[in-house]
Formats: C-alpha cells, sequence, structure tokens
C-alpha cells in the first residue's frame, strides 16, 4: 500500500523535487497556489500565519500522513545589529516552529501504525555557521537539535527521524541567496570542495533512501550534502 506524504515548501527547489520523485499519495503544501496545482492533492498554507497553519495540522490528522518532509523555510541575510524583532520572530516561526508544529500532528498516526518517517531538510548553514545569516543558521541549528531529541522519543514506535543538511543547491534560493552575500556565484564555487553546487534531486535521493525500508536503523541523524563544504578548505 502507498504511504501518505506531505512536502512543504513543494511549488519549487527542493521541494518540487522531492514531490516529483517519491513513490506515494503525494500532498503538497506552499503559499503558491497556481504552482500547487501540478499536484492531485494540495494545501495551499502560509507558515507565519497561525490560523493556516492550523488548519494544515487539522489536514494532515484527517489525511493520516505517513512521512512528513519539513522542507519549507526562508533564508534571510542580514547583520544581526541591523535586524529587527519582527524579521526575528518571522524566520523562527516558518524555519523552526512551524516544523516541530507538523510534527506533532503526524506522530498519533504513526504511533498508531508502528511505522513513520518524518525528514527535516536543514542547512549546512545550521552546522558551520554562516556570518550574517545567524537567523537561518539558529533555525536549522534548531531542527538539527529537534531531530535528535525526537529521534530518541520516537525509536521504540518505529518511527524515524532525520535531517537533511544540504550546502548551496542549485535552486531559486540557493542563487538568489548567493546574490545577497558579499561572495560571487564563482568565488563560492571555488570554496567548494566538488567545485560545485548540489542539485535538488541529490536531496530528492537522499529523502527516498531515508524512508525507505532499507534505512530504519537511521535515526536521530544529521548528515551533510553539501559537495565537501563541511569538510573544510
Amino acid at each position: 500500500m502507498k504511504k501518505n506524504i506531505l512536502v512543504t515548501g513543494a511549488t519549487r527547489g527542493i521541494g518540487k523535487a522531492i514531490a516529483e520523485n517519491l513513490d506515494g499519495n503525494i500532498y503538497a503544501v506552499g503559499r503558491n497556489e497556481e504552482l500547487l496545482k501540478r499536484y492531485r492533492n494540495y494545501f495551499v498554507c502560509d507558515f507565519s500565519k497561525t490560523d493556516e497553519l492550523e488548519n494544515l495540522g487539522k489536514y494532515i490528522i484527517e489525511k493520516k500522513i505517513d512521512i512528513l518532509i519539513n522542507n519549507a523555510g526562508e533564508y534571510i541575510y542580514s547583520p544581526i545589529d541591523e535586524t529587527n524583532y519582527n524579521q526575528i520572530e518571522h524566520i523562527m516561526r516558518v524555519n523552526l516552529l512551524s516544523p516541530l508544529f507538523l510534527i506533532s500532528k503526524v506522530i498519533p498516526n504513526m504511533k498508531k501504525n508502528n511505522w513513520g518517517r518524518i525528514i527535516n531538510i536543514g542547512s549546512i548553514s545550521g552546522v558551520m555557521g554562516e556570518a550574517c545569516a545567524s537567523l537561518y543558521s539558529a533555525t536549522k541549528s534548531g531542527l538539527i537539535g529537534g531531530t535528535k531529541a525526537l529521534a530518541l522519543e520516537l525509536a521504540e514506535y518505529g518511527i524515524t527521524v532525520n535531517t537533511i543538511n544540504p550546502g548551496w543547491v542549485d535552486t531559486e534560493m540557493g542563487n538568489s541567496s548567493s546574490n545577497d552575500g558579499d561572495w560571487t556565484k564563482e568565488e563560492i564555487i571555488e570554496s567548494i570542495p566538488q567545485k560545485r553546487f548540489v542539485t535538488p534531486e541529490e536531496v530528492a535521493e537522499m529523502v527516498k533512501y531515508l524512508i525507505s525500508d532499507s534505512a530504519r536503523g537511521v535515526t536521530g541523524q544529521s548528515i551533510n550534502l553539501c559537495a565537501g563544504l563541511s569538510v573544510g578548505y
């Protein structure tokens, strides 16, 4: 029987690649309804709005989600002393609070089935830190910490929880964030050991493995998919 898979941030980039490469009943979540219409099942949700997030929680319970892919996230490049409270609250809500809330909604069904998969899409910035992106780094580090704790909490129920930390990825977000910083894309590529950006499809393939029964012993892990960036220069 096909599993019910919910993918957030499914309209473009990594989320789109994941949703299009997994075999199951895909439930796509995003803010842009026009882009979501490519999927049979979709739910429009802005994570910065509490009422919409709560409605998504009800949708998750209704659809009996077996696999949750927390991919949606936002990036902000700003020195901390030039960052206001609203920006801090917004990115914390979108990148960290919302994924944890969605996890809380999928767990009852997973416990009932004694099986479940939760994949958080983090970032190499949550592992290494990134100057002028402290808010983004903090939220992604939070996902890693939550992953470890939840893996322990849920292990006896056949539920695995893992985080994938992509480095620079060849997506709209990846390219725009490189433009926001102090380095050119060419300079960034030069700093990556493999001299390339990771592709969204590589992340999708890692997700495919982690949700499979072959990976049932892999839980609580923070996996760096970064073309060698985390190793050093």
